[in-house]
Formats: structure tokens, sequence, C-alpha cells
């Protein structure tokens, strides 16, 4: 099955781990301690090695496709914001509900809260992939998995550290937690896209991932102290390319350079 539907869940996948990894990078340089420095700038560079590797499968498909194939950079700096569709849950700033309205200010609960949500759906998603009747995906997904398991255990432990912690750190991981997750419900909320690769033996329905990312969640929260949020409708819009006011200004940054310098190469 080579179609637009194959081509926008490629996308989706891309999408999420290029904003991610776009957003943690904003740590490089500023980390809490220079050990976990360095280590969130790798985390950062797994994610945007697994967009690249999707961004260049999906470069090919649209080639079949249309005749004219793209390149990953074409979609990294060459879209706007409405064709981007990563989980709204990506491209929110680090500075959570105890943070001041500071531009620069960040808190690292709410950067470590979030990858930790992130991955623990992305585990049990590529290791679902990995079997994928798209070869291509299933080779990226296989290498992905390995990345996103450390991912998983390195933001666990630091979960439970800030949980299980001071009444601070406590505090801060609570707040992270109760402000993101609600963002997850758009994990689940399976459409026409998910639906039809599903279908087709290319990717996942959503519901089939749910338990599994719970289990996970409810294990570390047990372990950190923390409570599970209440549970609420909100489900937000951005695999649907509708997001939050936070996006424009995350990609004018991303993308700058490319278009300041158009067909440069360095």
């Amino acid at each position: 099955m080579t179609s637009d539907v194959h081509l926008q869940y490629i996308l989706r996948l891309a999408d999420n781990a290029l904003i991610l990894g776009q957003r943690n990078a904003e740590w490089t340089g500023h980390g809490p301690v220079l050990e976990e420095d360095i280590a969130l700038s790798n985390l950062s560079l797994d994610l945007i090695g697994q967009a690249r590797l999707l961004y260049t499968h999906a470069g090919q498909i649209e080639g079949t496709l249309t005749g004219t194939p793209r390149k990953e950079d074409d979609y990294a700096y060459w879209r706007a914001e409405a064709a981007f569709r990563n989980y709204t849950l990506l491209e929110l700033p680090h500075a959570g509900p105890m943070v001041a309205t500071s531009a620069a200010a960040r808190d690292y609960a709410v950067t470590i809260v979030r990858h930790f949500l992130y991955a623990a759906l992305m585990v049990p998603l590529w290791e679902a992939l990995a079997r994928s009747t798209d070869t291509e995906l299933a080779a990226i997904a296989a290498k992905s998995v390995k990345e996103m398991r450390y991912h998983l255990a390195h933001t666990r432990d630091w979960l439970v550290r800030f949980g299980d912690g001071t009444e601070e750190s406590h505090a801060r991981a609570q707040a992270a937690l109760d402000w993101l997750m609600p963002y997850t419900n758009e994990y689940f909320a399976a459409d026409d896209v998910e639906t039809a690769v599903a279908e087709a033996g290319i990717g996942v329905r959503p519901a089939d991932l749910r338990d599994a990312w719970e289990a996970t969640v409810r294990d570390a929260l047990e372990e950190a102290t923390l409570h599970w949020p209440e549970p609420g409708p909100y489900v937000c819009t951005g695999k649907h390319g509708v997001h939050s006011e936070h996006m424009g200004y995350l990609l004018a940054e991303m993308q700058g350079l490319a278009r300041q310098f158009p067909g440069a190469s360095w």
C-alpha cells in the first residue's frame, strides 16, 4: 500500500520526533548538571536521527505518488505550521505552571514528564511497527525502539527522583503531570489515517497501545509517589495540523537559517 494516508502516517511519526528533538535541544548548554546536559542532548539527537530516516522514507513515498521525490530538509524547513502533524504535547514550551512568565524560564520537571509520557507510548508503538508490512518502516522501528527503551528508562529514573525527592521537586513533578496529561488524550483519538494504515498492516491502532502505555505510566507514578491526574475530555489537534500558539515560534527558530539562505548547503 503506497497511498496518501501512508505518507501522512510516516510524516506524523517524523514530525513527532523532530519537534520533540528540537524542543529538548533548547536545554543544550543549560542543563541542570553537566552529565544531564549531555544526556538530554543525546536524546534529542536520537529523535532527530529518527526524524531524518522517516523523512527520507516519506520523500520516497511521495516520489512514488507524485513523480517528485522530496528530501528531508524539504519537510523540516519548507513546510508551514499547518502542514506539521505532531502531537500538541511535543511543541509546548518547557515553562510549566510553576515557572514565571519569562520566556527564558524553564522547568526541568516539565521536560522530563513530557518526554516520559512520549517514550512510554513510543516503546510499544515502535515494537509493533517493527512488524509493519512497510519493510522500510519496520527497519526504522527496529532501530528506534532500542533508543526509545533507553529514553524511557532515563526519563523514568528522573521522574522517580523528582517525585520521591524533596517537597519542591515532588510539587514540580506533580504540577507538570497535571498540566501535560490532558494532552495525551490525542495519542488515543484514532482517525481515518490511523485506521487505514492499521487495516493495511502498516501502522497500529492507537487503542491497541493504551493498556501498555497506561501500565508503564502507572507503575512509574506509584514508585515516584505521584498521583494520576483526574481525567478530562479535552483532545488537542496537533496531528491534524491545528497547533498551539507555541508552534509558530518553535518553527521560526528552527527554520530561520534555512529560509534566510535558501539553497545553501554545508
